[in-house]
């Protein structure tokens, strides 16, 4: 995913959200109907940027393979572990 994938994404998020605030969906069929509707926003803002632009806005990256060939230390786990009270965990013994 590009940003202006993950952009989009979240017009589609935000507008569902706003959607349900303003029309208070009930039942499991309105909320999906509420979803569709903040996809259909997203989706009109994706075809107009398509036209202006001329190039395709959804690609086939992952944010996961962009990242990984970005950074060699992607590949580690360099998180840190938490454990109780904030305290970091000692490290498991190498066998």
């Amino acid at each position: 995913m590009i940003n202006t994938e993950l952009i989009l994404n979240m017009l589609a998020e935000a507008s569902a959200t706003a959607i349900s605030q303003a029309t208070g969906p009930e039942t499991f069929d309105e909320n999906k109907e509420v979803a569709r509707q903040g996809g259909n926003v997203a989706k009109g803002a994706r075809l107009e940027l398509e036209a202006r632009t001329g190039k395709k806005v959804v690609t086939s990256l992952s944010a996961k393979k962009v990242l990984k060939a970005s950074s060699p230390m992607r590949d580690k786990d360099t998180s840190p572990r938490v454990h109780g009270e904030g305290l970091p965990m000692k490290p498991k013994p190498k066998r």
